[in-house]
């Protein structure tokens, strides 16, 4: 495997990254034109499906030689502050996913078709710290617990000191779940995750594509069923909201958490920009800051919104990014999942920790 470190990606700015206002078109990754069995875009570039079945809508792989967008860079996203370069740190993966960061700051995210979960030390060392993993996809660290979600149907735990293996759910109502996705811990111990159908076996176990939460007792609860294939989700700094990510909409929602594993009706939260030619494109993953604000992975980039669900900006990647996670000192570094490859970029916003239970 190729290593690379710290490549940056100039996209003409002196600070590295351009930011997109919402207010203009982006006209990088945007513009792709459907021939059926591929995208292409306007410079040449090819985007293939993946990993067959079950996976052509949700994870193109997306990469712009020469990547410019035609829109005018800001030094700083508002309300955020300034960003740096766009840096790779590691490339040559099947699709990565599922970014986390441990209390020692070393990065763990997942290669789903490579069945692997990979560790970045701070020392930009990076190793196998899994395999097989069960196709893992969502990552989140409490403790020494790395929760994980398994794309063959399972929510487990890994010992970082151990490396041994617990499995927390594997069904509800005595049927296995279609394939986890993405998770959440909350203060309890509680544990909300989604569980849409890609990657999962057909005829689909479970009916419906859900959000459930599994109380640190073991009790597993279905919470929501009306999303269109649920994906990223994550609550607010003070657990008062769920934010829950739809794929295949363009409307990402919030529910208020009236108790840990209970919530009340959801309402839209904000709308994610579209790539031009397409109306219903959701976001995949996201991460959140101490400020309440959303970073959302989607088919333009990482869509940044107010805690009030305005939209404040767009940082274009090279890939089409698929999660992100707050690390580093400070934990003011984005950690970003993009198809092939791991990226970062300095912020000057602080990522909120989640102290979730650590037994």
């Amino acid at each position: 495997m190729r290593q690379e470190y710290a490549e940056p990606y100039s996209t003409g700015s002196a600070r590295g990254a351009r930011i997109v206002s919402p207010a203009n078109e982006f006209c990088g990754p945007a513009r792709v034109t459907n021939h059926g069995d591929r995208l292409s875009t306007p410079n040449g570039a090819t985007a293939w499906p993946l990993f067959g079945k079950g996976w052509i809508l949700c994870c193109l792989a997306i990469v712009l030689p020469g990547f410019q967008p035609e829109t005018s860079a800001q030094d700083e996203i508002p309300g955020i502050g300034p960003v740096g370069k766009v840096e790779r740190l590691h490339t040559d993966f099947a699709f990565t996913e599922g970014p986390a960061v441990d209390s020692d700051g070393n990065v763990y995210f997942t290669d789903i078709p490579g069945n692997r979960i990979h560790k970045r030390t701070t020392r930009g060392e990076l190793s196998v710290f899994i395999e097989p993993s069960g196709h893992c996809n969502g990552l989140m660290i409490v403790g020494d617990r790395l929760l994980a979600c398994e794309m063959d149907g399972r929510l487990k735990q890994f010992s970082l000191s151990r490396r041994t293996e617990t499995v927390l759910a594997d069904s509800f109502e005595g049927v296995r779940f279609n394939a986890p996705n993405d998770l959440v811990i909350d203060r309890s111990g509680g544990i909300y995750f989604t569980d849409p159908r890609f990657r999962a076996p057909e005829p689909w176990p479970q009916k419906k594509e859900a959000v459930y939460y599994r109380a640190a007792d073991g009790t597993v609860t279905r919470l929501i069923t009306d999303r269109i294939a649920p994906n990223g989700v994550i609550l607010s700094p003070d657990e008062t909201t769920l934010y829950v990510i739809p794929s295949m909409e363009e409307k990402m929602w919030a529910y208020p958490v009236t108790a840990p594993g209970k919530i009340g009706k959801g309402k839209v939260f904000c709308r994610i920009k579209q790539a031009e030619g397409r109306s219903s494109g959701g976001g995949d993953g996201l991460t959140i800051d101490t400020n309440g604000n959303l970073y959302i992975t989607t088919a333009l980039g990482l869509q940044i919104f107010g805690s009030d669900g305005t939209a404040l900006g767009i940082l274009p990647f090279p890939e089409q990014p698929a999660n992100v996670t707050f690390g580093g000192p400070g934990r003011h570094t984005l950690f970003v999942t993009a198809r092939t490859s791991l990226y970062a970029l300095e912020t000057t916003a602080t990522g909120h920790v989640f102290p979730g239970r650590t037994e």
